[in-house]
Parts: C-alpha cells; structure tokens; sequence
C-alpha cells in the first residue's frame, strides 16, 4: 500500500509574474551570502570565517519564508515560525565567539515536520485543528538530540493532516490547520506526502536542513516529488518518541535535504538510542559518522539489483530518465543485475493496511496522553467525534474513512493483528528484501523512486502513479532517494534500497551518484507547466 505517491505531466516555462516573484525574493544576508541552495559546508565555512552568523543567516531565512511562502508564490509549506528562533541563533554566535563549536549542524536553521513534539512555544498538531491549542509538555527526543548539536529550531511545516492516514481520498499537502502546500517546481502541482512542507520548504531553500518522518513513502516520495534527497533510515535508527503516530512498526523521521552531504548530516545528528523507545536499543552501537561514507568511488565494486516491475506503465517518462541513470551507476563501476519483481511482492499489501489501523488507534492515545495532556481529544473516538463536529473546517474535501475503520479494531493482542504484522515482516524481509540480496549476491536494489508530480485536485483526490516506497518501509529497512532527472521540468529520483542497518552504504552510493550526475537544479516557482514543449 503506497499512500503517498505521484503522477507524470510536462513542464518547463514559468509565468511571468512566477519567475518575477522568484528573481524578488530575499536570497542572500546583509553580508551578502547567499542562501539558495547553501548547503551546511558552506555555511559553517562562511560561519567559521566570520563573513557569517547564526542570527544573520537565520534571519535570511525569516525573510525568504515571509517573500516566498507567505506571499509571492505562497508556496505555504510553513505552518509556524519558532518566536525564539532568533535568540537560539544568538546564543549558538555566543558559543561559537567563545570557542565552543559543537559540531557540523551548529547554528544551522532547521525545520520540523508539524508532527514532531517541540517543547517550546510552537504547537505540534499533524496539522489537525483538534491538537491546536494543547503544546507538547516535552521535545522528541530527536528535537533534544538536534539542540544538542547546536541546531536553530526555525519553524514547524505543514504535511498532509496526521500524516496522510485519515481518509480513502485525500490531497496530499493539506491540512485544516495549515491549508495547501504548492509545489515550487509548478504551483498547481502537487507536492506528495505526508511530509509536504519538509519536501517544498527545502526545495525552496526556505532552511538549510528540513526533517520528516514516513510510515511509507512520506519521506521519499516529497522528496523525489521535489528534487531532494530524502533518507527513511533503519527502523530503531532513529528515536520515535514523541512524534505523532501512525504505526510502531514502521514509523521513523529523517532528512529531506537538497544534498546527500546534507542528509549524512542530519542524520549523523539524529540517530542514537533512546531508553524511552525499546526499537532504538541497537541504534547508538549500529549508527557511525555518516559523512564518513560520503566516497565518490563508493560504487566501484558493487552489485546493484535493477526491480524491472518498476519501469514504464504510467512512470514511462520516468523510467527514460532512470535508464539514464543505470548507465551512470555502470559507468561509475556498478555491476547491474535485473530483478523482474521483488520477491514477496503483493504479499503484503492487504495486512500493511490491518496494521497501521491496529497500531494507529493505540499510538495516538498513548502520544496524547504523554505529550499531550492538556488536550481536548484524548484518543481516536475522541478525534472522529471532533472531525465530525467541526465538518465544515476539518472535512470540506474528505472524510475520515481510515479512522473510522481503526476505530473499530481491537487491542495489539488481537490475533489479527498479530498474524498480519509476522505476515508483513516475513514477505517484505526475509521473503522480500533479504531474498532478492541473498539469491543475486547483492549489495542494494535500485528503481524509480516514483513519477512526477500531479495536478492537486480536491474533488478527485491524488491522483499517483506508483512508487518504490513500500517494500523498505513495511521491512522496517533503509531507502534512499536522490534527485535522477525531470521530467519536462518536474524532478524524478532514484531510490536505493538495502537491509537493515546498511544505511552507511546506501548513502554511499546515492552521493556516489549524485556527484557523478549534479541533476538537481532549484525551482522557479512556475505557476503551471508548458504541456506543449
């Protein structure tokens, strides 16, 4: 079951008045650094040298968000601004005058996913207006561990409300709290969830580093969907305490950034054990210094499985630029290997499904009660209830079908629930993933990470066309996807894919590609697509 995917269409000519917006918008600190497409090298260079501040650069971001989300082309993928943003950026310049320097994310401008708990003045609601009001009591413990690092909570960003889980036919990107997130490769165009505003925020150069979190496919798709390289790391890599949930035994932020060195980054920052998650027990043992796998020549060597039941059908388009990329994997040194299907495939759909409801309804009570307390809504009967009252704000284009139907399950004991998830692990792991690996003596499996982006319609809901996100996301394994090439105008990636914890190697290879194809190019803020070019 792909909940978040996408579609094929052309592009390429921005409007005139979009282009114009774009050209205005703030891109650069007084200093005259420029901020669109900085990566966190640049900046703690700049940084480091003194040509640059933390409050300086936060403050460009402020404005960019200002010209560029909330006005100009409103691309909208910022629900709140964090008030102290300015003052921790203040205090990281402090530390770093003295001496104190704590790492690469150091007075770094970071934004969170609006389902990622913060402990401060901003709100954590999946974007769902029945948590607003009600702040979280306490950081997740991957928001502690990123002020550890000496990273500037900038602000929270919109998704798809409770991450894409409450209706059959919703539109990816919207939420009552936060309204429609654009894409900024075509503002009519959809930008893929749940991660929505993580995905068109760093597309947008609107924050140097952006954090998501997918149960299947809301890291990767937006990513690809956007130009980014996205990372769904190992399940128990990274902590899932305090992050509004949808199912345990998928569920996992990570980073949604514009470079590979990026994202090693971030996540060298974000993963380690936390007591309060048993799934983290192994992570501060199996995690390393990602940047450390940042090799140019990573490919040399290895084999790579091609999943052929990925290509054409609708992500024909697609699948010409990802042939493309294949050719640069064997001209990097890869050694290829066609897989027609990956073995497990359609096992496990129907019981993925059973298991995000089951886990949903005992998720979410127990999130609310820990770090929601002061909450109107204290369970998932309590939510529908709430949707129901206020139908008007809540449900003007989609109802609440998934909820209803998790209402209705039992307990995590129940017998149905207990076969459909040994089920799910067996035909995505050891029957799946692991299999295709063991049986073709392979190093990691690659396919289109999904098609470009759709037309966003409310009356008809997404509109996608497939992609690679649930194999690793049901097997609880790595996927990495990197930005492969457009499609008239609109971005498609490539996804890695390996067992678990084979993270380092992954990121590996997906830098080892980028470097050698430098396909990402930043936005214009188009207001539609030239379907005729």
């Amino acid at each position: 079951m792909d909940r978040r995917t996408f579609l094929k269409i052309s592009a390429a000519v921005s409007s005139a008045s979009a282009a114009s917006a774009a050209v205005a918008a703030p891109s650069a600190t007084k200093g005259g650094f420029t901020v669109v497409e900085a990566s966190v090298a640049d900046l703690q260079k700049a940084m480091a040298s003194g040509k640059l501040t933390s409050k300086a650069l936060t403050q460009a971001y402020i404005a960019r968000i200002k010209a560029i989300d909330k006005a100009g082309p409103r691309i909208n993928s910022v629900i709140e601004m964090n008030p102290d943003a300015l003052s921790i950026a203040t205090q990281m310049d402090k530390e770093r005058k003295a001496g104190k320097v704590r790492g690469p994310l150091h007075g770094i401008p970071v934004l969170l996913k609006d389902n990622i708990a913060t402990g401060d003045k901003m709100q954590t609601t999946a974007g769902s207006l029945a948590l607003l009001g009600a702040r979280a009591v306490k950081d997740a413990h991957i928001v502690t561990r990123l002020r550890d690092a000496g990273a500037v909570i900038l602000g929270k960003t919109n998704l798809s409300e409770w991450a894409n889980i409450r209706s059959t036919r919703s539109t990816s990107g919207w939420s009552a709290r936060g309204g429609l997130t654009k894409n900024p490769y075509a503002l009519d165009r959809n930008t893929s969830g749940s991660s929505s505003g993580s995905g068109a925020a760093a597309a947008a150069s609107l924050a140097t580093l952006t954090v998501g979190t997918e149960t299947d496919g809301s890291i990767i798709s937006p990513s690809s969907i956007n130009g980014l390289v996205g990372i769904k790391p190992t399940l128990g890599l990274v902590s899932r305490s305090g992050i509004i949930p949808i199912a345990h035994s998928q569920d996992t932020a990570g980073p949604m950034t514009r470079t590979v060195a990026d994202a090693a980054a971030l996540l060298t920052a974000l993963a380690g054990t936390d007591v309060s998650d048993p799934a983290t027990k192994e992570a501060s043992d199996k995690s390393v210094d990602y940047t450390k796998a940042l090799n140019k020549d990573a490919l040399k060597g290895a084999r790579i499985g091609v999943v052929r039941s990925q290509f054409g059908g609708r992500n024909d388009l697609v699948s010409a630029e990802i042939e493309k990329a294949l050719e640069l994997l064997k001209a990097q040194g890869a050694t290829l290997v066609d897989i027609k299907e990956m073995p497990g495939a359609g096992k496990f759909g129907a019981t993925e499904y059973q298991v995000l409801l089951y886990e949903l309804k005992a998720g979410l009570a127990a999130y609310i009660a820990e770090y929601a307390p002061t909450a109107k809504v204290k369970t998932l009967a309590d939510i529908i209830a709430f949707n129901e009252a206020n139908k008007k704000k809540e449900m003007p284009w989609f109802g609440q079908e998934h909820f209803i139907l998790a209402e209705a399950k039992g307990d995590l004991t129940s017998k149905e629930y207990l076969d459909a998830l040994a089920n799910n692990h067996k035909f995505s792991r050891e029957e799946g993933i692991d299999k295709a690996l063991k049986d073709n003596s392979l190093d990691a499996l690659v396919a289109p990470s999904g098609s470009p982006a759709w037309l966003t319609d409310f009356i008809r809901g997404d509109n996608s066309g497939g992609g690679f996100s649930s194999p690793a996301a049901v097997a609880g394994y790595p996927h990495v996807t990197v930005p492969a090439g457009f499609v008239h105008g609109l971005p498609c990636g490539i996804s890695f894919v390996g067992t678990a914890w084979s993270d380092a190697k992954l990121i590996g290879y997906a830098y080892a590609f980028e470097q050698a194809s430098k396909v990402r190019k930043a936005p214009t803020f188009a207001k539609s697509v030239n379907v005729n070019t």
